[in-house]
């Protein structure tokens, strides 16, 4: 590192900074445009400095490999129909680190175009717009490898997170509140992971669409409500795995169309509308050792085919006994009722929940079956809960 030089502007330290010197910015309000980080700096802002976009530009815009940008309050970048402006944006660069900011008003928040090996930290990010047609992501990542969103507070954007195409990438302890559409949104990306992240209070919860080989660990899903709204989405996924993740006061927790392979244990479904709507398009879902307290419904289907296996399940609502007391109940639990069945085609039949005739309907179900699937059945149930 050469002697320290004092510089009027941000833009002038960048300039004359050579490649691997830290840029100390003090604390203060800086109207510079748009900032380009084109060679490997660190910018290290003292006390947050606040870079103001005034409503027109993309704030700091990264071009280069290498560099760190901490410690920055950015606010009102432009907002465009036509270009992603962003808080941050990082250009086809890889190893470039993004942390200890605070970004208020942003169109996009934090955006990797095109990037591998970049960490995304420790920053909080607040969109403040009422629709998503004028509301970016927060954190946006486009074609990238190896990447690491950890510790980051989401609110108020259209999604809190945003991965398409990216992949051997890792996401966790982030917080995802109250954002417009989803707290966490994939499309196809493969081979990565969330994990210990908190996914609450979101337009439509969480979205995994497209992708392959999906790790979902130790997540929160918690009061996404509404029409079309669930703790998560499920389309068109093959070869994932769910462990320890909880789910409660979701519309649905999961619902899963057209996936295949999925592995879910050690699961917790309590107080949700539906815990699990699994579309007859799925294949060779296996669930066990989950957790299924105080649903209203715990399982709807819309078809009676069903290739997927459902085994050593703890339900609250299972009736059965245990003469042999292995802990495991005596008669198969057949988590689909027929009034789920029911609603499932007639929404409006909701209407009717908690009425003797559904009670009537549901217990006679039990004793005959004839309209839920036959083999959507749970052979193994346990008595007590599964963890």
């Amino acid at each position: 590192m050469g002697s320290k030089r004092v510089h009027k502007t941000i833009r002038s330290a960048i300039n004359t900074a050579t490649s691997g010197d830290t840029v100390i910015v003090d604390h203060g309000i800086y109207r510079e445009k748009n900032l380009v980080i084109n060679k490997k700096v660190v910018l290290k802002g003292i006390g947050y400095p606040i870079l103001d976009g005034e409503n027109k530009y993309e704030i700091i815009s990264v071009t280069a490999s290498g560099g760190t940008i901490d410690g920055f309050r950015l606010i009102h970048s432009g907002t465009s129909s036509l270009e992603d402006l962003s808080g941050i944006k990082v250009y086809d660069s890889d190893n470039v680190t993004i942390k200890n900011n605070v970004l208020e008003d942003t169109f996009f928040g934090i955006y990797i175009q095109n990037g591998s090996k970049c960490t995304i930290a420790n920053n909080r990010l607040r969109g403040i717009s009422l629709s998503e047609q004028q509301s970016g992501n927060g954190i946006h990542c486009w074609k990238g490898d190896s990447l690491r969103i950890v510790g980051n507070i989401i609110s108020g954007h259209r999604d809190g997170i945003y991965f398409e195409f990216v992949k051997n990438s890792v996401i966790s302890k982030n917080s995802a509140i109250k954002n417009l559409r989803y707290g966490l949104h994939f499309m196809f990306s493969n081979d990565d992971m969330y994990i210990n992240n908190i996914f609450r209070n979101n337009g439509s919860g969480v979205s995994v669409m497209y992708s392959k080989k999906i790790k979902m660990i130790a997540n929160r899903f918690e009061e996404n409500w509404g029409d079309a709204a669930y703790g998560i989405l499920l389309k068109e996924i093959s070869d994932g795995f769910m462990k320890g993740n909880y789910f409660t006061k979701n519309t649905s927790a999961i619902y899963m169309e057209g996936a295949n392979r999925i592995h879910m244990t050690k699961n917790t479904f309590k107080d949700n509308g539906w815990a699990l709507k699994i579309q007859a398009s799925c294949m060779d879902v296996v669930l066990e050792r989950n957790n299924f307290i105080g649903n209203t419904f715990d399982v709807g289907t819309n078809g009676s085919l069903v290739l997927n296996t459902f085994k050593n399940n703890y339900w609250d609502k299972y009736e059965g006994y245990d003469l042999n007391k292995d802990k495991i109940g005596d008669i198969p639990y057949r988590p689909v009722s027929i009034f789920s069945m029911i609603v499932e085609k007639f929404p409006t039949a909701m209407i009717l929940f908690r009425t003797f005739i559904t009670a009537l309907l549901d217990k006679t179900e039990k004793i005959i079956p004839s309209l839920t699937p036959e083999n959507l059945r749970d052979n193994e149930p346990l008595m007590k809960r599964a963890f």
